[in-house]
Parts: structure tokens; C-alpha cells; sequence
């Protein structure tokens, strides 16, 4: 079951969130030599993101990855990779490695192997999972309409990626499938406004995919919101 965390503010969550994940990889670092943080894209993450790049780590022992990208140049407006470049590895944490999910091919699926190959890089499981949600339930990029959605949410999977079209929004994306994302040490689920709150509450009885996530038992998740 997640464990629910809330703050007064968004500024007050992106601190909070930050100095949680910054401990989390300084003691990743003490106990195994190397952390490693898989984060998502999106508006809400930006905020923390520029808190935990000031934190006091080594960062030159932390790997960071997306949960997910879309298809775009990395330099695109949209590009999930752009916005972590521009917020998160700054300062400090430029020191870190960070392994992108765009490849050069034209169509992701013909890129799925190369990016498998450079998250192979990373010694499993990550030290966290950051994900975030959409007001249509998803999480990672896994839409409710997408073709290969039980695909990409089969827990026992071998697969680290796989691709989706989510029909209802712009860009094919390449995504952690969701056995990816369970082999994590611990996963954090971040969502602000009463909206968010609301999808989240009813994501088990309208089968929304952020559910498979928060529902599961294998992985220890927690929420963190703020109004």
C-alpha cells in the first residue's frame, strides 16, 4: 500500500520532495557507491527539480534517467529530456550521468534496443522512481487508450521499455514499462491540486493505470501532494 505525504504549498512539496530524494541518493552512495534516479517530464516536477540540483551529494556517483519521453528532438519544446537538462542538471548535479531516452531512428521502436542498451548502464534496481500523473489517470506513459497498454503494464515483463501511442495526446513516447519501474528501492508519486486528488482517488474503480502502480505490494511507494 502508498504512503501518503502532503504539504501546505507546491514550494513547500518541491522542497520537501527534494531533500527526500537527495538523502536517498547520498545514502544509495554510502551503502553501494552509486545512486541512480529515474524522474518524469511534464510542468509539476520543474520546481523540485532546481532544489535537488543544489543538493550537497557527490553527483558525479548518480545516474539519472526518464520514466519516459516523447519522440521529439531533445532540444523540441516538449522533449522530457529538455526540461530535466534545463532544471535539474544544473550546478552540482551537472556532475551527474544522465542517460537520455531519444535515439536517433525515426520511429522509437526501431530505437528500443539502443536505449534498452544505455539503461543497461545502470545497475538495477534504481535507487528511486519518480513519477508523476495525468488527469486521465496516466503515469509514466501509459495511456488509457493505448493499444499495448497490458503490454507495458505486465509486471513479471523482461522488457525496461517499450513504446506507446497514446491516442490522445501529441508524440509517440518511449516509457519504463512497468517492470522497470517496480525495480526500483522505493517509487514517488508526485501530483499537486484538488483535480489530481480526485483522479488519484478514483483510480482503482475506473482501472486508470496510475492504479497498477499504487496498488501494487512489490515495491514500496509513496505520495507526496500538495493542494
Amino acid at each position: 500500500m502508498s504512503e501518503w505525504r502532503e504539504a501546505a504549498s507546491r514550494e513547500a512539496l518541491d522542497q520537501d520532495i527534494a531533500d527526500y530524494i537527495g538523502r536517498a541518493l547520498a545514502a544509495g552512495i554510502d551503502t553501494r557507491g552509486h545512486a541512480s534516479l529515474a524522474v518524469s517530464g511534464g510542468s509539476t516536477p520543474r520546481g523540485f527539480f532546481r532544489r535537488l540540483s543544489d543538493f550537497p551529494l557527490d553527483w558525479s556517483r548518480v545516474t539519472i534517467t526518464l520514466v519516459d519521453d516523447r519522440w521529439v528532438p531533445p532540444d523540441h519544446p516538449d522533449s522530457n529530456e529538455r526540461m530535466a537538462r534545463e532544471n535539474l542538471l544544473q550546478g552540482p548535479a551537472s556532475a551527474a550521468q544522465f542517460i537520455g531516452l531519444k535515439t536517433g531512428h525515426e520511429d522509437p521502436r526501431d530505437g528500443l534496443a539502443e536505449a534498452s542498451a544505455r539503461l543497461g548502464a545502470i545497475t538495477l534496481p534504481f535507487t528511486l522512481t519518480v513519477l508523476g500523473m495525468g488527469g486521465d489517470g496516466h503515469t509514466a506513459s501509459w495511456f488509457p487508450q493505448a493499444s499495448n497498454l497490458e503490454q507495458l503494464l505486465d509486471p513479471t515483463g523482461t522488457e525496461l521499455l517499450g513504446v506507446c501511442d497514446p491516442v490522445t495526446a501529441p508524440h509517440l513516447r518511449m516509457t519504463l514499462t512497468l517492470a522497470a519501474v517496480l525495480n526500483s528501492r522505493e517509487i514517488l508519486l508526485h501530483i499537486v491540486g484538488e483535480d489530481k486528488r480526485r483522479v488519484l482517488a478514483d483510480a482503482v474503480s475506473h482501472g486508470y493505470p496510475v492504479a497498477r502502480a499504487t496498488e501494487q505490494t512489490t515495491t514500496p511507494i509513496s505520495i507526496w501532494w500538495a493542494p
